[in-house]
Formats: structure tokens, C-alpha cells, sequence
């Protein structure tokens, strides 16, 4: 990716110019020390003059008021604030007039911003205030006050917060009184500018120490550049959060949100004290020092998939190669290219007014919709379907170009979604909650409505990023998700009436991948590298767990790597310095997976045997277990030497009743409630009872027996028989009352027992041998 720098011969202002700030994607405003606000239009190339300003102001900062998102009729941002030297702030309409000028600060008011919602206004000036504005210019409040000036400010994601430089220091402090102000020593010089992006909630600041620096909203440390040249002068996040621009003298620079550089130019510009990024994130003003607009186009990004790299070479043209036969394709399009994202055999581009949608087997025929809203900020891919998301909403699309389905929520914001906190599967949308981040919103893919009986999944911490698996029926379809405390879980999307479980699959995960090919787990943990090659076995059987793992060292990946794809068995992995490693994992597990999905066991026993692994004979008893077939779980469970449940296995496939068995399964897999309530559904009290009192769940067995008023002494003569073994004396008094005056009989009480499974061999016979016999009686 690099910068497609264009300036002018001639600069158009005569003084340097202090601030820009674009209208829409082709049209931007800039302000200089000549008092004058010129108009760019970069698809006709022209500039004109808006006003002249008093010789007496100096502009500074220019922010556009926020246009109403999803509204289509404003397209465009109607006013702006503009704070100047005179310590006034002025409300400017687009065509130039000057709305209000409002005395705001004791010398210059160095910055003003608006909040996400155009409710409030802040500006910071020399003075050390910081003062809050209604959206008319009333003042609502003085937030702070500090004896140095404060350089540059900016609203935190909810417009709750406002982040403001005092000298070497960054704090944040939010609107309530006496909430909690977090303040801390950012830079070794002083700091001029600051930014806070809503996507993805990190903070960039830049100072006269000659460093930027990325923050995250605890103020800790996620990236420190190595000192420049010349003081940073001003930094900008692009809109998605995927990039930022730098600033300096004769330097842009161009870099990823962790923090490595793209793209280094070094036009000749002065120093740029201001920059600005389009609203599609394309494109970059910059105000240069020498009063020349610099523009930047975001050129040369790439995408790749299996055999398949695309090149965004032009801002309308895509270079597709094919590594397999060198075969190259050129894509042409009637607009620049906003966004794009290539998988499942599909590239789908989106431009500033139409989809392209664009089969791997054919590039010269690609079907073509227009977009409801201009901007598209996020594409999704799953196997049969994509996501599109913009200002307005959030749209599915199937890969012929059909519309079908717009799941929405209360409170949605669109433009804060990212790849981290939504994903898309053939049959689920997931959407993490921002106004709650504990809670997960669930949409059937197809209607867009919420899943099962609407419950929401919820969990006890913020959730920081969620994954939806890829493969399998929609009734097993699973989610994995990372906590504030890196664990990470797994838990059921199908949610109807019980509460799911929701069971901690690692610690210290910070990112995770779902391969595209079966629902094989991939994440890097702390110090290792993971595979988790059949996550479900955590419903299955929790003890095989760690032998179902492939771990390696993750020393070599560096700082804060992060995963960006896991295609068939090759996971990809970017390092903090920028630079791709490819993993290849074993193959084996994948076709595993595909033998268990289409029920070939004896292929799947065959391949264990070929591949002489654990993980494969962990993997398969799992998938055994979990798919009700006990001849091969009895098999891989006695390759990995786990001889009691070889046992348990056993003395399963000898019980009489279907139910019975069914029962013994689940209880296998630690799902006691579940086999509890089979039995009794089927009229099998006794047993019921009876798995109550092997596992020692000696309130639940007496309950059982005097709810259905049978077995209640045969409960208490094991009791007794127990507490016997241990030398111990009668305390529970549910015990003690149901056990005075009664004398047991341990005749009677195994005659019963026989009774029992006589009666049970009996039921199981006479429904085999045909359901006519049971309608005739």
C-alpha cells in the first residue's frame, strides 16, 4: 500500500495554510493566514474563493458539523466551525456566511470539535480551558482549566469522554462530574495533536519529541515510533480505523492502526499542521506550511485468497494474477474503489456509487447492483452469502446480487462496526452490542431477524472480539469471543429457553480465526501459537480437551501479532513490524472433519491408524461421542488410553433401552440435567434415580423418589449403605425424617431393582418387535 501524492505548481493561498476539512468525497475547504476559505473540487480540478475573512482573524482549526447518518436527502456536512486567533469560535455556513461568532477563550482558541451526534461542540485554547457548546454556541459547561495551553482535544467513541493535551500530559475526562479522570505522561516533548477513533477506540498523539504514538483508552502504550527529523505536527485517523496519517515537515507518512508505516512521501510541503481523510477513507488533504493543499490517494493495497492476488493499482482499476499460471486480469470501474474484500471464490468491490461482485472462474462478467447509501465501511464474506455495511444499515446480499435481509437493533450505529465486532456465517449474523458490550445481538442470515426466541447472549465482561465458525448445521452452529480479560469462550448460538453454556476455551488469546474449510479454531496465546482442531469437544468431554490441541512457539511472530486469515490448512499471520508469516497446520484434521460430517467412521478410523497421532484419536472419540456413534468412540478412546470410558462404553451398549442408552451418553458428555430428564420423559423413574445416586447427587435422588412416590427406601438404604462405608452419621434432615421407623430390608429392595430393569428389558423388547402391539394394548 502506498501514497499517490498530487500538488499543485502554484500554491493557491499566499500564507500557510492552517486547516482542511472535506464535504463530501470530492470536495474539501481549506483556511489560511490570507484570511481566506477556498473551495476544492477535485473531479473538475477548480478552486474558488468562499470568503475573505477580517484582517484581524486567523483561522486555525475547522471541524464539519456531522452529517445525520442514514439520512439520505444530507449528503453532504452544511456548516462548520471554525476557532481563530481572536479567541472566538464562528459557526460558517457552506456557502461562506458567517452564522454567529461566539467569544469563547482569552487568546486563540486552538482547536474545536464537534461530538459524533452534532449535539455539542468543544474547543480548547491558550487559555488551558476546555469548554463544552451547544450545537447554537450556548455555553454548557467548563470541563477543565489548567495553567498551559491546550493544543488539540478530540471525543471519545460515545461522545462521553473528551481526550485534551496539557503539555507532556494526555487526559481523558468524561462529561459526568466526579467521574474518574484518567491522566497520563504520553510524550518527552510537548504534544500537539491527538486523535480518537470510534471504530476501533485507540488514541494517536503526536508531539514535539519527534514521535507518534498509539494509545489504547487506558492510556497504555501500544505503539512508539522511533524519533523523526521534526516535530510531528499533526495525525488523523482514517474512518474505518484500519489507517492513520502522519505529519511532519516535507513528510507523510501512511501507516497501519498498530502502529508500522505503509508508506513514507516526502512532498514538498513545509510542515503539515493539519490532515484530513475523505469520508470513504480513499483519499488525504493535508495543510501545508508553504500554503499548498497537498492530497494523497490511498493506492496499491491488496488482497489475496489461495492462488489469487488483487492489486488495487489505480483508484479505478484492479490487477488481478493468478501465481498458479501467471495469468493477469485487469478490472475497470466507472467509479474510485472504496472498499473490497476477495474469499470463497468471490471478490466483491464496492465504489462510491455501485457492488461489483465478481466470480474467481470468470473476471470479465461481473454482476453489477447499485448501493442503497454512498460509503460502504465494511465487507463480509461467508460461503454463500456477504455483508455490506454503510451509514444506513447493515445489507446481506447473496452472491447473484440479490438482496436478502437488513437485520437492525435498537440503538444501531453503523459506522463504529468492524471486522472485530461482527461476523457473518451461512446462516447467523452476529453483531457485538456498543452500548452494552457484554451482550452479543444474534440474526438469522436469512430474514434478518433475531435467532431462536430473541435472547441476546450476554456475558459476565466486555467482549472484545467475536467469531462465528463456518461450517456444519445452523443447530450447531458455535461463536467464540474474547473478553477484556483475553480469555477466550465458546458457547451455542442456538439459544431457545435454557441458558447455553458458556465455557472458557483459553487464557491470554489475543486474536482467533475459524478456517474457512471446517470448524477448526485457530488463536495466538500469550507465548503459543494454538489449534483447537475440534473446539466442540469442550460439550463433549472436557478431560480430552487438551489432547484435541496442536500448540507451537509464537516467539518468532514478535509483539502483538495478529491473524489475518486461516484459508483450507494456512493461517496467515501479520507481525507488529507489518511483515506476513504463513503457517501451514496438518491437513489430516480437515479430512477428518469431512469423513465425521458425511458419517464414513471406518474412513475416519482408517485415517487415525494411517496418521498414528493423539490428536486425531481425541479428536474422533470427541466426534464419536458427540454424534451418538459408540463403536468408534470405544475404539479411538482405547487409542488413547483412556481405558475407564472404553469401560463406561461398554456397560452402555449393554443397557436395555434405547433411552437408557441415550441417557448414559449424555452423561458421558457431563450432561447430567439433560439425561435426567430423557429417562424420566420416558416413565424410567428408577433409573433416573439411580444416576443420581452413582454420582452422590443424594438430595436430587430423594427428591426424585418422593416426587413420584416410588424407590424413596431403596435411596435411603443406599444412603445408608454409604454413610456405613465412611463411618459416618446421619446429619441431612430431609434424611433423618424420611428414615425414622423405617426398617430396610436389602432383599426387598434389590427385588425391586430387578424388578425394574425386568420391567425396562421388557418395554425395549416390545417396542422393537413393533409399535402395532403397543397402540392394540
Amino acid at each position: 500500500m502506498r501514497l499517490k501524492i498530487s500538488l499543485l505548481k502554484e500554491p493557491k493561498h499566499q500564507e500557510l495554510v492552517s486547516c482542511v476539512g472535506w464535504t463530501t468525497a470530492e470536495e474539501l475547504y481549506s483556511c489560511s493566514d490570507d484570511h481566506q476559505i477556498v473551495k476544492w473540487n477535485l473531479l473538475t480540478s477548480e478552486t474558488s474563493q468562499i470568503v475573505k475573512l477580517p484582517d484581524d482573524i486567523y483561522p486555525i482549526d475547522l471541524h464539519w458539523f456531522p452529517k445525520s447518518l442514514g439520512i439520505k436527502k444530507q449528503t453532504q456536512a452544511e456548516s462548520f466551525v471554525l476557532t481563530s486567533s481572536d479567541g472566538k469560535f464562528h459557526l460558517i455556513s457552506k456557502l461562506g456566511r458567517v452564522e454567529k461568532s461566539v467569544e469563547a477563550h482569552c487568546g486563540a482558541v486552538l482547536a474545536g470539535r464537534w461530538n459524533y451526534e452534532g449535539t455539542a461542540l468543544v474547543t480548547v485554547g491558550e487559555d488551558g480551558q476546555i469548554k463544552i457548546w451547544s450545537k447554537t454556541g450556548m455555553l454548557r459547561s467548563t470541563l477543565a482549566q489548567q495553567g498551559t495551553p491546550v493544543y488539540s482535544v478530540a471525543w471519545g467513541p460515545d461522545s462521553e469522554k473528551v481526550l485534551y493535551t496539557a503539555g507532556k500530559q494526555l487526559i481523558i475526562k468524561p462529561l459526568q462530574p466526579n467521574a474518574k479522570v484518567l491522566q497520563w505522561k504520553a510524550h518527552d516533548g510537548i504534544i500537539l495533536k491527538v486523535d480518537w477513533n470510534s471504530v476501533n477506540d485507540l488514541i494517536l498523539s503526536a508531539g514535539e519529541d519527534c514521535k507518534y504514538k498509539v494509545w489504547d483508552s487506558y492510556g497504555r502504550p501500544l505503539y512508539n515510533s522511533q524519533p523523526h527529523e521534526h516535530p510531528i505536527t499533526s495525525v488523523a485517523w482514517a474512518p474505518d480505523g484500519e489507517l492513520f496519517a502522519v505529519g511532519s515537515f516535507h513528510t507523510l507518512r501512511l501507516c497501519d492502526k498498530t502502529g508500522w508505516s505503509y508508506a513514507l512521501e516526502k512532498p514538498n510541503t513545509g510542515s503539515i499542521f493539519n490532515i484530513a481523510w475523505s469520508i470513504d477513507g480513499t483519499q488525504i488533504a493535508g495543510a501545508c506550511g508553504n500554503g499548498h493543499v497537498v492530497f494523497a490517494h490511498v493506492v496499491e493495497q491488496r488482497w489475496e485468497w489461495k492462488n489469487f492476488q488483487v492489486t488495487l493499482t489505480k483508484r479505478r482499476t484492479m490487477q488481478v494474477r493468478n501465481v498458479l499460471n501467471d495469468a493477469v486480469d485487469l478490472l475497470e470501474f466507472r467509479d474510485r474503489v472504496i472498499k473490497a474484500s476477495l474469499n470463497y471464490a468471490h471478490l466483491v468491490v464496492s465504489t462510491s456509487l455501485q457492488c461489483y461482485v465478481f466470480s474467481t472462474k470468470n473476471w470479465n462478467t461481473p454482476l453489477i447492483f447499485d448501493l442503497k447509501e454512498g460509503t460502504v465501511s465494511l465487507i463480509l464474506q461467508a460461503e454463500r452469502h456477504f455483508l455490506l455495511v454503510d451509514g444506513g444499515g447493515i445489507y446481506l446480499y447473496s452472491y447473484e446480487g440479490r438482496f436478502i435481509s437488513s437485520p437492525k437493533f435498537p440503538g444501531m450505529r453503523t459506522d463504529i462496526l468492524n471486522a472485530q465486532t461482527v461476523s457473518l456465517s451461512n446462516d447467523t449474523i452476529a453483531i457485538k452490542d456498543k452500548a452494552d458490550e457484554k451482550v452479543i445481538f444474534l440474526f438469522e442470515a436469512s430474514t434478518g431477524k433475531p435467532l431462536g426466541d430473541g435472547k441476546l447472549l450476554s456475558h459476565k465482561n466486555e467482549i472484545l472480539e467475536i467469531a462465528l465458525d463456518q461450517k456444519g448445521l445452523t443447530n450447531d452452529r458455535k461463536i467464540a469471543f474474547i473478553d477484556k480479560n483475553r480469555d477466550l469462550y465458546i458457547t451455542s448460538v442456538k439459544r431457545f429457553g435454557k441458558e447455553e453454556q458458556i465455557i472458557k476455551l483459553g487464557t491470554m488469546v489475543h486474536t482467533l480465526a475459524w478456517s474457512d474449510t471446517c470448524n477448526i479454531l485457530c488463536g495466538l496465546q500469550d507465548t503459543r501459537f494454538t489449534v483447537w482442531y475440534y473446539p466442540n469437544t469442550v460439550y463433549v468431554d472436557r478431560d480430552i480437551l487438551p489432547k484435541t490441541l496442536f500448540e507451537r512457539d509464537a516467539s518468532e511472530f514478535s509483539k502483538n501479532p495478529h491473524i489475518v486469515s486461516f484459508v483450507g490448512n494456512q493461517v496467515t499471520i501479520r507481525r507488529a513490524d507489518g511483515s506476513l508469516v504463513h503457517i501451514s497446520i496438518s491437513p489430516y484434521p480437515a479430512i477428518l472433519h469431512e469423513y465425521v460430517s458425511s458419517s464414513k467412521w471406518e474412513d475416519a478410523v482408517r485415517l487415525c491408524r494411517f496418521v498414528k497421532e493423539q490428536t486425531m484419536w481425541a479428536c474422533l472419540a470427541a466426534m464419536a461421542v458427540a454424534n451418538r456413534d459408540m463403536t468408534t468412540a470405544e475404539i479411538a478412546y482405547a487409542a488413547i488410553g483412556e481405558i475407564d470410558k472404553v469401560q463406561y462404553i461398554n456397560s452402555i451398549k449393554e443397557l436395555p433401552s434405547k433411552e437408557s442408552k441415550m441417557a448414559h451418553i449424555l452423561m458421558l458428555s457431563g450432561n447430567i440435567q439433560e439425561a435426567e430428564m430423557i429417562l424420566l420423559q420416558a416413565g424410567l423413574v428408577y433409573q433416573a434415580i439411580q444416576i443420581n445416586i452413582n454420582l452422590y447427587n443424594w438430595e436430587r435422588a430423594l427428591e426424585l423418589a418422593v416426587k413420584y412416590k416410588t424407590h424413596v427406601d431403596t435411596v435411603l438404604a443406599y444412603r445408608q449403605k454409604f454413610l456405613e462405608t465412611f463411618g459416618k452419621q446421619e446429619t441431612n434432615k430431609r434424611y433423618l425424617q424420611y428414615a425414622e421407623g423405617l426398617q430396610i430390608d436389602w432383599e426387598k429392595v434389590r427385588a425391586k431393582i430387578e424388578m425394574e430393569i425386568t420391567k425396562e428389558r421388557e418395554r425395549s423388547s416390545s417396542s422393537q418387535s413393533g409399535k402395532n402391539i403397543g397402540l392394540r394394548h
